[in-house]
């Protein structure tokens, strides 16, 4: 056999595709293949990673796999669901509700263990399971614990190996070695697949598919659609490439003005900026036979994704028309990434990962163009930080490269929408308080009835936030870390955590209140991000937002602060303060927040990390 290569098969998990990009960047052949995959289809492959799902193992309708996989006697490493389907396969016990764990998690390994060769005893993972190996099979070793619970089991005989975390994410901080000594120890492959080019492959795909016919491309002033662009200007005569720029009235502020800027820059000859706020505040569209919107009546963000991510086709459909250009006919490109088209449960990637939250760039009408052969994709085999490397390669501007990500439908979803019917049952208010209690006495705790979405076990949540208070600026974050780990692992109603910066002490009764997108709100929330954005954007920070929240003591408005340290925006962590971001400048952009904008109570910075909240909150 001339080419060294791993076959990963894909559980359903959210980061089948980050295993992928881990063994590639170490330099080893991989291709992903749904669990389902025969035992034939992987006779020329040298070793198989199970990828994590959302899936139970024991479950009446679990995942269907070709037993036969296991007579390749090749290497094999399951990660999470792989972890437990290879135990449950060897005649292990898998069971749920031992102990479920979200998050950052300190585990104790087995140095004997050829997984773990080199390595400190003690060391951090992401964990993110509900079920867990209650007894390794036949023949299996322990590996490592993470207290009462089996993080990892493996029978070195049989060269098979299962871990409870997540080595491929930064999270897992020694994760890229634990990958490095199951392929390079275990499977004893040698490093040496190197990448094609990435640029001249794309483009050659662009000239393949579009040849000299036209192309729209549609152009937020991101990395992602700012590289389809460049490509597209590279593959194909500058003259049928019209890139389209549309203010839904949810951008940052002066962001259209800068965008439209740098695209001219980078040799766009036909560069069209589409002013259509009112047609996304006003429009009501239709999702499987249920009429939903405005926007200005909307609470699910479900919904507002839907919403934008229709009307802003049926813009682009009304711009290209105004160019004399058959939407319905005409190549059309967008930057989606991978982790965009995982998120969105789309069945092209993954068969069986659940959705997290639909992407603007992957609703219903986007997937009926691509089964027409419609959509350019330049970038839908590669994560943020490689679309960074390709834009720097391609000589786009550093502010672009660079550039912070910004959800498609914008500020729309940075407003967290309230209709007043959600309230925090008693019973639950006293399991919170039993929790609270047992994780700290330093700080007070209370949940909010206001629900922001995330990822816990590989399966989306909608679940309620969680406020800690108690020192202001005085806060120990270490500690406060800690409590914003353990409670969504706690507490099953729970899954984002934030810390109440400006007061001390809360005295009064935090009021929730109605609220809906309108243009006042937007753009309070617009003045806000900006000073924010302003003060905050600095390594070793990726991503820093405000989200604006309709609670408040005293007044109706309160915001929350969002960063977020990642590589690959799949997991990250927040900013801690006191060590990435000094307390002076937390305290100078709180005093500047309560200064500028009065309408504003309360402060709060959001101390989870994703898993188990997402970046977004909605």
């Amino acid at each position: 056999m001339d080419l060294e290569k791993v076959a990963i098969l894909d559980c359903g998990g959210q980061y089948t595709k980050v295993i992928d990009r881990k063994v590639r960047e170490m330099s080893v052949k991989s291709d992903i293949f749904p669990i389902s995959v025969s035992a034939a289809e992987l006779r020329e492959y040298q070793g198989i990673i199970f990828s994590g799902g959302p899936g139970s193992v024991w479950a009446e309708h679990s995942l269907e796999y070709d037993p036969e996989i296991f007579d390749l006697k090749l290497p094999m490493l399951g990660i999470c669901y792989g972890m437990q389907l290879i135990n449950k396969h060897f005649d292990g016990i898998v069971a749920p509700g031992l102990k479920t764990e979200y998050g950052e998690t300190e585990i104790e390994l087995q140095p004997d263990c050829p997984l773990f060769d080199g390595m400190d005893r003690k060391q951090q993972v992401l964990m993110s399971h509900g079920d867990s190996v209650k007894e390794p099979a036949p023949g299996f070793l322990i590996g490592a614990r993470s207290e009462q619970i089996i993080a990892a089991i493996y029978n070195p005989d049989l060269k098979v190996y299962g871990v409870q975390f997540h080595p491929e994410v930064d999270l897992t901080i020694n994760g890229k070695q634990i990958l490095a000594n199951f392929l390079f120890k275990v499977c004893g492959f040698h490093g040496d697949y190197l990448l094609e080019d990435r640029i001249e492959t794309a483009i050659n795909k662009i000239k393949e598919k579009v040849k000299d016919e036209k192309i729209l491309v549609l152009v937020s002033g991101g990395v992602d659609s700012a590289v389809s662009a460049a490509l597209l200007v590279k593959a194909l005569n500058p003259e049928n490439v019209y890139a389209i720029h549309i203010d839904h009235g949810f951008m940052r502020k002066n962001e259209s003005d800068l965008v439209c800027d740098n695209l001219r820059r980078m040799g766009l000859i036909h560069l069209i900026r589409e002013n259509a706020a009112a047609d996304f505040f006003n429009s009501i569209i239709e999702v499987n036979g249920k009429r939903i919107g405005p926007l200005t009546k909307v609470i699910d963000p479900e919904e507002k994704r839907n919403i934008i991510g229709e009307v802003f086709i049926k813009v682009v459909k009304r711009t290209a028309a105004s160019l004399n250009l058959d939407f319905d006919k005409t190549f059309w490109a967008q930057g989606t990434l991978r982790p965009d088209l995982i998120e969105s449960g789309n069945p092209d990637v993954s068969g069986y990962a659940h959705k997290i939250k639909t992407h603007h760039n992957d609703v219903d009408i986007v997937r009926r163009a691509r089964e027409k052969g419609l959509v350019v994709e330049t970038n839908w085999d590669w994560h943020k930080d490689e679309v960074r490397q390709v834009a720097r390669a391609l000589g786009i501007d550093e502010s672009i490269a660079s550039r912070q990500p910004f959800p498609g439908p914008g500020l729309a979803i940075r407003v967290i929408c309230n209709d007043g019917t959600e309230k925090i049952q008693s019973d639950q208010e006293k399991r919170f308080q039993e929790v609270f209690g047992a994780l700290t006495s330093g700080y007070q705790g209370q949940p909010l009835p206001l629900k922001s979405v995330g990822v816990q076990g590989d399966c989306r949540s909608y679940r309620y936030l969680a406020l800690v208070s108690g020192k202001g600026m005085d806060l120990d974050w270490n500690e406060i870390y800690r409590i914003g780990t353990n409670l969504p692992n706690r507490v099953d109603f729970i899954n984002r955590v934030a810390y109440c910066l400006n007061r001390r002490e809360l005295s009064g009764e935090i009021k929730t209140h109605q609220m809906y997108l309108d243009r006042e709100n937007v753009e309070l929330l617009r003045g806000v991000d900006h000073l924010v954005v302003e003060k905050l954007n600095r390594k070793p920070i990726s991503q820093v937002f405000a989200v604006l929240l309709p609670v408040g003591i005293n007044r109706r408005y309160s915001v929350a602060i969002r960063t977020i340290i990642t590589s690959d925006f799949m997991t990250g962590r927040p900013a801690s303060i006191g060590k990435d971001i000094s307390k002076d400048v937390i305290s100078e952009l709180v005093s500047e927040i309560e200064s500028s904008f009065p309408e504003i109570d309360l402060i709060f910075y959001d101390i989870t990390s994703k898993p188990p909240a997402t970046v977004e909150w909605q």
